[in-house]
This record gives structure tokens, C-alpha cells and sequence, in this order.
């Protein structure tokens, strides 16, 4: 069953927690964290790896795998592209915020090490995706063949009235190369407090069919299905999709009555409302 989880009100620190105990399934989790300068945020994975996602600010992160100094600089996920730390299970850390800073910290459960490794703008790789209204930006943070065990981490930027994660698809069997079985996490940010996101989740059989109105801050859990995204004109929508399971892969299955929609994206212009 899919879920919604809210961010509490809460000043600082972190203000929505996720844990696989919580989510019901197996592997991923994501704390979302809001610190004031000088305040600290600490950690350590304990059998996870992690990805802290700078959405905007700057820190100073102090590990047992090193320290890294000044991570970050986008105001807010609608001024750029992200600054993110991997660290891998077993390690230790410290944030301190230089600047008023809010970050993302996925964590996937994890048991084969890889090098920390700080990645910065530079390094994300940006596919503009679709076409018309279904034009989306995805910045691909720790795509497949980034040297992490389980973790898989991208933004996606849908700019108002658009859809996104469309054709609907689905990522719930394991059936490579066409499709792994994966959790997956979508925090949302919205560019205006009082905007709102719509998804949709359901499978073939709609045992699951539920459609949820999403908030700035609150984090929907996709453990199977199809998960389509639309972004209410005058609205930008931003979501962190955090993925782990089966195979380092995010191959997908369209739903098969909507598939047929990507054949006419050549006939449409791409929408030119990008934040990257």
C-alpha cells in the first residue's frame, strides 16, 4: 500500500523521519533535516550507506571517511543544481550548518563498502525528459554506475501544469533487463507554501488505486505499482526519488494502456520551463 508521511511542525533538526520499520518494507529510509548556523545534525550508518542531499544552504560535514568543507550552495531546490555526500556503511558523521540549511539524508541498507566521495553540480548528470506538458528535468545524482552497493538517488523538476514519472510505469518484479523490483521514496518540495502535488498510485489489478494530494515537505512511499506525478499550473514541483532493491538498475515497465503516449513526443515541443 502506498503512504503519505507528513513533515510535523518542528523548528529544526530533523522534521520527517523515514525508516524501513516505518515504511514496511525492507531497505530505504530518508531524514529530512532543517538546521540554523551552527547547529549540528549527527549520524552513523549502522549496516546503511548514505546520500546527504544539500536542497539548500551550506555545511561543513566531519566524518570518520574525511571532512568536507562548504558543501552546498543553492539557495533552495528551484536555484540549481544539488551539492550531495556519499558515505558508505559504517560511517560516522557530523553536519554543521554554516548557512540556514536544509538537507536530505537517504540512507539505504548496505553491507559492501565504496569511498566516500563529496559530489558536487559538476558531477550530476541532467536529462530533460518527455515532451509538452510532459516535460520534466531529472539531475541524476547516484545513477547506476556510481560505486555504492544499493542506493539510487535523482531530482526531478516539474515545471506548473506538467505531468511527471509518465507514462505511468512501475518498478515491482524482477524481470531483468526489462524491469527490477524497487522501493522508492518521493519527497516532495513545492515552490509555494500553499501548493500541492497530485499522485497517483495503483496496480493491474488495483488492489492498490489510491490518489494522494501532496504537500511541501511530506514524503510519499511507492512499494509497488504504477506512480504517475502532475504539478497544479502555477505550482513547480521538485521530488527527491530515493530507489533500492533487487538490481543496481532503474529499469521500468510502462503501463501498457499509456505507453503509447511517448511515441508522440516528437511531435511536441519541449517545455523550456527548467530550473537547472
Amino acid at each position: 500500500m502506498a503512504k503519505l508521511l507528513m513533515k510535523p511542525a518542528a523548528a529544526h533538526g530533523a522534521v520527517l523521519t523515514c525508516t524501513p520499520e516505518n515504511a514496511g518494507w525492507e531497505l530505504i529510509g530518508l531524514t529530512a533535516v532543517k538546521l540554523a548556523p551552527g547547529e549540528r545534525f549527527e549520524g552513523l550508518n549502522t549496516g546503511v550507506e548514505a546520500v546527504i542531499v544539500v536542497q539548500g544552504g551550506r555545511c561543513d560535514v566531519a566524518s570518520s571517511e574525511g571532512d568536507f568543507a562548504g558543501v552546498g550552495e543553492r539557495a533552495n531546490v528551484f536555484s540549481g543544481l544539488p551539492h550531495a555526500l556519499y558515505l558508505p556503511v559504517g560511517a560516522r558523521f557530523s553536519i554543521t550548518a554554516v548557512t540556514n540549511v536544509e538537507l536530505a539524508v537517504a540512507t539505504s541498507k548496505a553491507d559492501q563498502r565504496f569511498p566516500a566521495r563529496h559530489i558536487t553540480p559538476a558531477d550530476v548528470v541532467v536529462e530533460i525528459r518527455g515532451d509538452g506538458n510532459a516535460t520534466r528535468q531529472i539531475n541524476k545524482i547516484v545513477q547506476p554506475d556510481f560505486p555504492a552497493h544499493r542506493i539510487l538517488v535523482v531530482e526531478v523538476f516539474t515545471p506548473s501544469g506538467n505531468w511527471s514519472s509518465y507514462p505511468p510505469h512501475k518498478h515491482d518484479v524482477h524481470a531483468m533487463p526489462g524491469e527490477a523490483d524497487l522501493e522508492e521514496i518521493y519527497y516532495y518540495r513545492i515552490d509555494k507554501p500553499e501548493g500541492y502535488a497530485i499522485q497517483k498510485v495503483y496496480n493491474d489489478d488495483r488492489t492498490i488505486d489510491e490518489t494522494l494530494t501532496v504537500r511541501d515537505g511530506e514524503l510519499v512511499l511507492i512499494p509497488e505499482g504504477y506512480h504517475p506525478v502532475v504539478a497544479p499550473p502555477g505550482y513547480n514541483v521538485y521530488y527527491l526519488n530515493v530507489l533500492a532493491g533487487s538490481a543496481r538498475s532503474m529499469a521500468a515497465t510502462d503501463d501498457p494502456d499509456f505507453g503509447w503516449v511517448r511515441g508522440t513526443w516528437t511531435e511536441q515541443p519541449q517545455d523550456q520551463r527548467l530550473f537547472g
